[in-house]
């Protein structure tokens, strides 16, 4: 392989600070193709992002995470990765990102990319020379012979995570006949982890954006890369092939004990850097305890705790996944991270717009099985409102996705003709997928595309709902109530209540409630149906719906003092 040479981008760090930043910031999720368009095409990209800049400044966050912004010929959104290290041209290119990194840093935003090391898209130059028949690059994917009498069947019973088998067969080319491994869409052929020069690669990568003053990194399916030797069959746990879990109890397909070797060797690249590089995990595994194992003090910085998303509505779930998270973490000294919501599940207010189930909900649950029941958006709003009062009061970093700041809800009412995830697809349309939850954002109070794009008659790559002029940026600034002040009220007075301020110390209070205090504060979410008396003297310093005095509403959060 030939080497590359590195032009390293000088872009101005943001001042260090006493403790590490990234165990306790709020960092914000840019979803890069639904936040803000600034060539009027339909497109989110980096010109409309850095033009939006002021406004996560505002809003208060630590820093941002920006989904794939590779050259990708786009089957799952980005996710297929054609090149790791350019810009797709859709959103721009290498000097946009150099000054969106240099102008994020001056308003003291750091900047973290997503990495995709699992598979790379079929249109890599490694899966292109593969199917040409080099050995070479053929070694660094899984190629295998098919079973039956003439290799017609798959490798092993795996399915993939959108739906149908994790195999596609070669029919033609040098291969013709093999088949190869993709977990997500055939057009994500997965790497083969065991191969030397996967590993190399992948360390170069992040060095090479490291170079650019990246600040870190989210890791797409870290609990994927290593597969267990000889791909075994799934021995049955398939049951649900259209999970987005990616759990399945101990399937071979995931959170092997080797990719641990793998982000040591990661962790060594960052540590070589200052100020400090940092890695967030996206694992889905089965326990905390397993999710710990990544956090040990030479793997990983921090991991998305996606217990705390799947919490139904219910105090003493949440205390429960609270405690358990936190405790975890702890275990191997790192901060538990909370997250409501993403770009792969379901919009927090619709997922609490109907009834709540007694167990953890599982993410393909609310999509294909609530068909009958009207979600009540208000309800949804409400409960979101004050879910985000009891994150942003927890140990730790928190995880804001997008729109979440505005109330936005699932859109759940899309035409078949405008969904684009391979999901819909590969589910035999059955799976709606997750297009809903990644609407491009509306900033202004005018007609679709309300201020996304630069120009007005753009057409969007997702259709905008005809009600969202009202959850609009614009609309929401002058709204003292609105769900957009509510953040950044809650993002002020973080800080200083709740930064640095110690432990946990659950409150006893009725089942319904959820109370817990940190260095003085106190923070107490209502999930019953009554209202309840909060403590005599105490001073309600915030609350996730107007009016709160002497009495906790139901589907209400306040922050105490």
């Amino acid at each position: 392989m030939r080497k590359r040479l590195r032009t390293v981008w000088r872009s101005s760090p943001v001042a260090p600070e006493e403790s590490p930043w990234w165990q306790t910031a709020v960092v914000y999720q840019v979803y890069i193709r639904s936040f803000a368009d600034g060539n009027g095409d339909g497109v989110g990209d980096i010109a409309g992002l850095r033009a939006r800049l002021p406004y996560l400044a505002r809003l208060g966050v630590d820093a941002m995470w920006i989904n794939p912004w590779y050259p990708s010929p786009m089957a799952d959104a980005g996710y297929d990765v054609a090149d790791y290290r350019d810009i797709e041209p859709a959103y721009g290119t290498l000097e946009d990102a150099r000054a969106l990194i240099a102008e994020a840093h001056a308003l003291g935003i750091r900047v973290i990319l997503d990495i995709v090391p699992n598979h790379t898209s079929d249109q890599h130059a490694w899966f292109r020379a593969a199917l040409a028949g080099e050995s070479g690059a053929r070694r660094r994917y899984h190629f295998l012979a098919g079973r039956g009498a003439d290799g017609e069947l798959p490798p092993n019973d795996w399915q993939s995570v959108f739906g149908g088998p994790a195999w596609t067969r070669v029919d033609r080319g040098p291969l013709e006949g093999q088949w190869y491994l993709h977990l997500f869409a055939p057009g994500q052929p997965d790497l083969n982890w065991e191969n030397d020069e996967v590993r190399a690669e992948f360390e170069d990568i992040l060095a090479f954006w490291f170079d650019r003053g990246v600040d870190g990194f989210r890791i797409d399916v870290a609990h994927g890369l290593v597969k267990a030797a000889g791909l075994p069959d799934g021995a049955g746990v398939d049951a649900e092939p259209h999970t987005l879990l990616q759990v399945q109890g101990r399937h071979p397909a995931w959170d092997q004990d080797g990719v641990h070797d793998i982000y040591r060797g990661w962790r060594a690249v960052a540590d070589r850097y200052a100020p400090e590089r940092i890695f967030i995990a996206e694992a889905w595994v089965s326990s905390n305890a397993r999710l710990a194992r990544y956090l040990r003090p030479d793997e990983l910085h921090t991991a998305f705790q996606f217990d705390f998303l799947r919490t139904p509505w219910r105090a003493q779930m949440l205390r429960e996944v609270i405690d358990d998270a936190i405790d975890s973490a702890a275990s191997v000294g790192a901060p538990p991270t909370w997250v409501l919501s993403n770009h792969d599940v379901t919009r927090t207010v619709t997922r609490f717009s109907r009834s709540q189930p007694a167990h953890l909900i599982e993410t393909d649950w609310e999509r294909g099985r609530w068909e009958d029941e009207r979600p009540d958006h208000a309800l949804g709003r409400r409960r979101a409102r004050a879910a985000a009062l009891v994150q942003l009061a927890l140990p730790g970093t928190a995880y804001v996705y997008q729109g979440e700041e505005l109330g936005l809800e699932e859109v759940e009412d899309l035409p078949d003709e405008a969904r684009q995830d391979p999901t819909w697809v590969q589910s035999g349309f059955t799976d709606v997928g997750r297009d809903g939850c990644r609407i491009p954002l509306p900033w202004t109070e005018t007609s679709v595309p309300y201020g996304f794009a630069a120009h007005p008659a753009a057409v969007t790559w997702l259709p905008q709902p005809e009600h969202w002029a009202e959850h609009s940026v614009e609309a929401q600034e002058r709204d003292p109530g609105s769900t957009l002040n509510l953040y950044r009220s809650a993002l002020e007075l973080r800080p200083t209540m709740w930064r640095d301020t110690g432990d946990v110390k659950w409150l006893e209070v009725a089942s319904d409630i959820a109370a817990f205090e940190r260095g003085g504060a106190q923070c107490w979410v209502n999930t019953g149906d009554a209202g309840v008396p909060l403590p005599a003297g105490a001073a309600v310093v915030l609350a996730s719906e107007p009016g709160v005095d002497g009495m906790l509403p139901p589907d209400t959060a306040v922050w105490l003092r």
